[in-house]
């Protein structure tokens, strides 16, 4: 029974899957239990911790209020082998926003403070930033296409975890793993979506967007450097996370993460992202400040 458990979804089960951990258990009011990723190992996925926190949110909040934002600070790194449990606190309920304050436990201390907020929809003046000029999807390749061509220049351990099944497919216009190609600046755009269909409910869209936006984001604050995670000098952690919900998202269609990263120093970068529809709407923007410390002491 433990095995079965413990397996690992088929590529075709991953968008499902993802769907069930990030689904809530609710145990008493304002306090949930996020389920561990089944066969995972070592620190939890910070959009995994996001993602559930959220969902906590979403169930004290009235019908008919969306999450607009969220900030997230990051303490601890969290055990793939716990549960997560979320207390969530009733700031504030106004006339058109609440206000919810989230605090993710394991072993009785917290790995994760958000606060997340919520409005009644609503008309206003609108404008967004221009969606860059870049490949569409289909002509580029997945990230785990370019790990399998590039075989021979990594672990065997790191290219399997880059070709295991996954919910999220991401094909980046430059990718890290491609050192040939890779230009130093401080940009990184890459196209996100499911890798099968994850249902209608609006609320769980939002919930796998806040889940993906974790990813590549640090990354790009290295970019300019010529570093990366597969080295050992390199420790890296995110530090803090948000996230702004501009309209309704669905997932499981190709959206354009375009990465910039302003700063960096103190061993720490900043790091901006927008996600665009494939049409060019602004539908969410990120920022995350994340560690990037250089290590002599850590010899390959």
């Amino acid at each position: 029974m433990q095995e079965t458990e413990e397996r690992r979804p088929t590529q075709e089960e991953a968008p499902g899957a993802l769907v069930d951990l990030l689904t809530v258990e609710e145990i008493d009011t304002d306090l949930y239990r996020g389920k561990r990723n089944p066969g995972g190992q070592g620190r939890v996925f910070g959009g995994q911790v996001i993602a559930q926190a959220l969902m906590s949110a979403v169930g004290s909040v009235d019908e008919g209020r969306v999450a607009h934002s969220l900030h997230a600070y990051f303490m601890r790194p969290g055990d793939e082998k716990l549960p997560i449990i979320f207390r969530v606190e009733r700031d504030y309920d106004g006339g058109s926003f609440s206000n919810r304050r989230v605090i993710a436990i394991q072993r009785g201390k917290p790995i994760l403070n958000m606060t997340a907020s919520f409005q009644r929809q609503e008309k206003g003046l609108e404008h967004q930033a221009e969606m860059p000029d870049v490949p569409q999807p289909e002509e580029l390749e997945t990230e785990a296409e370019i790990a399998e061509r590039y075989r021979d220049r990594f672990p065997k351990a790191f290219v399997d975890f880059m070709t295991r099944p996954r919910a999220i497919e991401l094909r980046p216009v430059e990718s890290w793993l491609d050192p040939e190609n890779e230009v130093r600046n401080g940009l990184r755009q890459t196209w996100i979506r499911t890798s099968g269909p994850v249902g209608d409910d609006p609320i769980m869209h939002r919930a796998i967007l806040a889940y993906a936006s974790d990813m590549t984001l640090l990354g790009t604050s290295m970019k300019p450097h010529g570093v990366n995670w597969l080295m050992p000098q390199m420790q890296t952690a995110s530090l803090d996370h948000a996230l702004w919900f501009h309209d309704d998202v669905r997932v499981d269609d190709w959206l354009l993460y375009a990465c910039d990263s302003p700063w960096s120093g103190g061993s720490r970068g900043f790091n901006r992202g927008h996600l665009f529809t494939r049409d060019g709407k602004l539908i969410a923007s990120a920022t995350q400040e994340g560690l990037i410390r250089w290590r002599e002491d850590r010899k390959g």
